[in-house]
């Protein structure tokens, strides 16, 4: 089997109505919206927390528990939108899934010649070989087993340049050197089919799968601009997930196990509580709600996790080999960067010296207004978590676009490479 068996150009919409399912560590986030031209319209949102034997480091665990938060989750919003659409988009995350821009340089033979159609394939089909091969490798590395079943779960047109121009459609051009850059996004297939399992069982057509770090990583009005350069980082239960975009185009994602639901379990180690005790003295803390020696008390508690983890940002950001300069710009997002020790401690951070950055990295968060091509209708998209399933949806209004040239031809790359 190819490995691209799986992967088909993603479905249009029907009825212009869609479900946006984020399946996170701790919830499951269902949006239900309305496709627009150029924007969608939240109508309905649901929310259902996980048993802790549901998910693990954003891997689904238990495929009936979570069918069942799902299910909750998707009558919560059908009751507010008045209506259940039939497709829906879903959000993969999990260590294990890699995403990275693969780039080649082609030197023409004839420069005077204008880049065809088939030409471009070509060199687009090299791409994609190439991004798998080193999928693979990485994987079989990181899991010790050799003949993983690796699957392609996203694949976008980031960059083409002719002789150091970028152009948006290459096609008649003339030049000697051609550069493309394609985002892939890989998988193990056993988290694929349990997702497709999920959408099976809910009675859902499935639209399409994204690796929710390239969704976040598109998800801001800003991000599609030639000049935007930003660090994506989405702090969800049981990962964190890390995109980082150098002028408008994803350079890959990255994801590592440590998140809320650590965090959580450690604050009760400490302070001896269940973990539901345990959870909400933390969302109280994160809130400021909570007395001054309380507070602290929570703090103490964190503060080796939080160190662990900035560590584990540091680690991550260095993997990123293919970057010359890390950009200034550092975007969080998911619940649990809405602990304050987050945000302070990547801006006072002692950056390693070993990291490209310019300059010191400035700290924003990503607001749910900032996801500008999504309204929402409901009043309930307020809060970090919310960012993932909003972007989720702006992928989807996509779907309903027209394909630009490069895409197209990228879609024909993928249907014959799964021949």
């Amino acid at each position: 089997m190819s490995i691209f068996d799986i992967f088909h150009k993603p479905k249009q919409l029907r009825d212009r109505y869609a479900i946006a399912l984020d399946i996170g560590t701790e919830f499951v986030k269902a949006l239900i919206f309305r496709v627009e031209p150029r924007r969608g319209i939240v109508v309905g949102v649901g929310r259902q927390r996980q048993r802790l034997q549901d998910m693990h480091g954003g891997g689904v665990t238990d495929i009936h528990g979570v069918i069942a938060n799902a299910r909750r989750a998707l009558d919560e919003a059908k009751l507010m939108a008045g209506l259940l659409p039939e497709q829906v988009i879903i959000g993969i995350a999990g260590e294990l899934v890699k995403g990275t821009t693969t780039t080649i340089r082609y030197v023409r033979p004839n420069p005077t010649a204008t880049i065809s159609f088939e030409e471009l394939r070509d060199i687009i089909a090299r791409v994609q070989r190439r991004a798998f091969d080193r999928a693979r490798s990485v994987l079989a590395w990181e899991t010790g087993q050799s003949e993983i079943d690796v699957r392609l779960v996203n694949a976008a047109v980031v960059d083409v340049r002719i002789d150091g121009y970028k152009v948006t459609n290459p096609l008649g051009f003339q030049g000697k050197e051609v550069l493309v850059g394609v985002f892939n996004a890989f998988a193990p297939i056993v988290h694929l089919g349990a997702l497709q399992t999920i959408a099976e069982n809910l009675d859902l057509d499935l639209l399409s799968i994204t690796a929710e770090p390239y969704a976040v990583a598109r998800c801001t009005g800003e991000s599609e601009s030639q000049e935007f350069s930003g660090i994506f980082v989405d702090v969800g239960g049981g990962t964190t997930d890390i995109a980082v975009v150098r002028a408008g185009g994803v350079e890959g994602t990255k994801m590592f196990a440590l998140g809320g639901r650590a965090f959580t379990k450690r604050v009760g180690t400490v302070l001896g509580l269940n973990f539901q005790e345990a959870e909400d003295l933390k969302l109280q803390y994160a809130s400021g709600e909570l007395p001054v020696k309380r507070a602290e008390d929570v703090r103490r508690a964190l503060e080796a996790d939080l160190q662990v983890w900035y560590s584990g940002v540091e680690l991550t950001l260095g993997e990123f080999t293919t970057v010359d300069l890390l950009p200034s710009r550092i975007l969080l997002c998911g619940g649990g960067s809405a602990l304050p020790d987050i945000s302070t401690l990547l801006r006072t951070a002692k950056w390693s010296r070993k990291l490209p950055f310019a300059r010191k990295p400035a700290v924003h968060f990503i607001r749910p207004t900032d996801v500008a091509a999504i309204e929402d209708k409901t009043g309930l998209l307020t809060n970090p978590w919310d960012i993932t399933p909003m972007a989720l949806a702006n992928v989807a209004i996509d779907l309903v676009g027209e394909e630009t040239v490069v895409d197209t031809i990228l879609t024909k790359v993928v249907g014959a490479l799964r021949q």
